[in-house]
């Protein structure tokens, strides 16, 4: 039976009060983090302590250091050289995206203790993985497929492994990884201990506690819903004007992120988004390893504005100040919804979720904010409905590509399976027509080549499609 522990502590708690030694502390306030977040406040001192520990919190609300600071302080300790292929940690993420941005955020503190970090994930050749296992590794941030390829060619070995952290752990269990991490986590000493954190706690990922967890501490401390905070709207519109009122959005000022329900969908959004003036790229499992962790960070640097992503992306996009989410095509069922919805108002910030339907759609998606536990906003509206500009306020931006020049991105990347794959060039000159306004920390004028005010941008009725450039219908 879990331990429930009190839901957080008082707000005036410090780190270093939690028992967070004083390089990690400082590594930490260099970073700009220097108060806990509950989910962190909760469960860093069973964690310290040596308990196994079940935390629940929802996505964007610090989980990442809650498992990696006492994880790091926990090595330091106890300090040891680093072995080939033997590392003394283990964190099982689901998606590549995801592996990569944990090892990223935890590389700088690990360094502040004289510990080494690896990710190791499926997509790119795993020659530079296998050197790295050899030199030895401290941390290992692994997806489970590309960990038991490399237990299987005899480069890593977990018989060393003292602490495990499951992240998502409920996501892991949607995409089928269960038998996987099932093999993994039987690779792990017994006695050592083992964190499982998740926004949902579910049957699948009761399966994973009851066999692997012992005695765990619970922290819960959110609703496992949406947060009543976010501003959630459903827009109820006529197929033939979806796009329209995506493009009105997604020209406002920062970053915008579309969900796709397919890889051919997003590809295809992606691709009308542009050609309607909106500099967007994509993120979907057709594409190579190289062209997703380039367009994620085009993305996260602002250089595209636009990110059209397939529910790959809800688990591993964490990229700070994106405004506002739209499911261009709601989820089938309400985790990922929340998921998805999780990728704006991260670590206290603000955003808004939007939830385009048409007329099929309305049951459907009116049940899923129903098993979500939110209230959205109903709006039956057409292009140019003024609720567009409070939504997403400001001027709207729309790129015109010059003359002679294909839409951007317009370069094959990846596998080559798409032509609107490819991050926009960073070299490219625009022109800017003032600053105008900002929202999730871009300035509405940086890309521009033609500004419009508001939803004036799109006449009621108006549509935009593959025949439309720079905002100007053909």
């Amino acid at each position: 039976m879990a331990v429930r522990r009190p839901r957080s502590t008082a707000p005036s708690t410090t780190f270093s009060q939690l028992g967070v030694p004083a390089p990690l502390v400082e590594a930490l306030a260099k970073g700009g983090v220097t108060t806990p977040f509950p989910i962190q406040a909760a469960t860093l001192p069973d964690v310290l302590a040596g308990r196994d520990v079940l935390g629940r919190g929802r996505t964007g609300s610090g989980k990442t250091y809650a498992f990696a600071v006492p994880l790091l302080a926990r090595l330091a300790a106890r300090h040891a050289p680093p072995r080939a292929g033997r590392p003394r940690a283990l964190i099982l993420a689901p998606t590549r995206e995801l592996a990569a941005q944990i090892e990223a955020s935890i590389a700088p503190l690990a360094a502040a203790v004289s510990l080494r970090t690896l990710a190791v994930f499926g997509g790119v050749p795993p020659g530079r993985q296998i050197a790295a296992l050899r030199s030895g590794v401290d941390v290992l941030v692994a997806c489970p497929g590309r960990l038991l390829d490399h237990i299987e060619g005899g480069h890593a070995s977990l018989d060393a492994v003292e602490m495990t952290v499951l992240d998502e752990a409920d996501h892991m269990a949607d995409l089928g990884f269960l038998p996987a991490v099932r093999r993994l986590l039987d690779q792990t000493p017994r006695r050592g201990q083992r964190l499982l954190f998740s926004a949902t706690l579910d049957a699948g990922v009761d399966i994973l506690v009851r066999r692997y967890l012992t005695d765990p501490v619970t922290h819960s401390v959110d609703a496992a819903r949406a947060p009543v905070a976010v501003p959630h709207h459903m827009l109820h519109v006529e197929h033939r004007d979806r796009l329209t009122v995506l493009v009105d959005l997604a020209a406002a000022p920062g970053r915008t992120l579309v969900f796709a329900r397919t890889k051919r969908r997003a590809k295809t959004l992606t691709r009308q988004l542009v050609e309607a003036g909106v500099p967007a790229i994509e993120l979907h499992g057709n594409l190579g390893q190289s062209a997703r962790s380039r367009n994620l960070t085009a993305f996260a640097a602002g250089s595209a504005t636009t990110l059209v992503a397939t529910d790959i992306a809800a688990r591993g996009i964490h990229v700070d100040d994106v405004a506002l989410v739209v499911h261009a095509d709601p989820p089938a069922e309400y985790k990922a919804y929340l998921h998805r919805s999780g990728r704006t108002a991260r670590a206290g910030a603000t955003g808004t979720v939007v939830t385009l339907m048409t007329d099929d759609q309305v049951d459907g998606v009116r049940h899923l904010a129903r098993q979500a536990g939110i209230a959205p906003t109903t709006t039956r509206l057409r292009p140019g409905h003024p609720l567009l500009d409070q939504i997403a306020p400001g001027p709207r931006t729309l790129v015109t590509p010059p003359a002679g020049e294909p839409s951007e991105p317009a370069r094959a990347t990846g596998r080559g399976r798409s032509r609107t794959s490819a991050a926009p060039d960073p070299r490219r000159k625009t022109r800017s027509q003032g600053t105008g306004s900002t929202r999730g920390g871009r300035q509405a004028g940086t890309p521009a080549t033609r500004q419009v005010s508001g939803a004036a941008a799109f006449s009621a009725g108006s549509r935009v499609g593959a025949t439309r450039r720079g905002g100007r219908s053909r």
